[in-house]
């Protein structure tokens, strides 16, 4: 596997004969790496050496779609009652110069949409619920 940084934050990852796109931030003692459509986010702790890293939700049942870091929503996608495929954009979100699409994680229809362009979202706020 070979990393090769394009520009603060954005780095191309090749492996098995693939070129991916992996766009990392942090603040503070968050860590945040966004790749193909998933988040993933690590919190240092200093009381404990070992780190935690959380990852996307389970894909059955019902879905809470949330902000992976402090973003502006660009644009939603969605509507309430449009069904979704597993992978299709719902919201488009921007944060530290980089655009970050929540992508659904199974097949589903909109419960609720809870932003609207312009936002600003914290970290771990529903954004849609299928």
């Amino acid at each position: 596997m070979t990393v090769t940084p394009v520009r603060p934050g954005e780095y191309r990852v090749e492996h098995d004969d693939r070129q991916d796109i992996v766009y990392h931030a942090e603040h503070g003692d968050t860590q945040w790496a966004f790749w193909n459509g998933q988040v993933f986010r690590e919190e240092r702790r200093r009381e404990e050496p070992e780190k935690t890293a959380t990852r996307p939700a389970a894909t059955t049942g019902p879905q809470r779609l949330m902000a992976p870091m402090p973003a502006t929503v660009i644009k939603v996608l969605v509507s309430k009652g449009q069904k979704v495929r597993k992978g299709d954009t719902v919201v488009l979100l921007e944060a530290m110069k980089m655009e970050l699409p929540v992508r659904a994680l199974a097949d589903g229809t909109v419960a609720a949409v809870n932003c609207q362009e312009g936002d600003l979202v914290q970290p771990d706020q529903v954004l849609i619920e299928l």
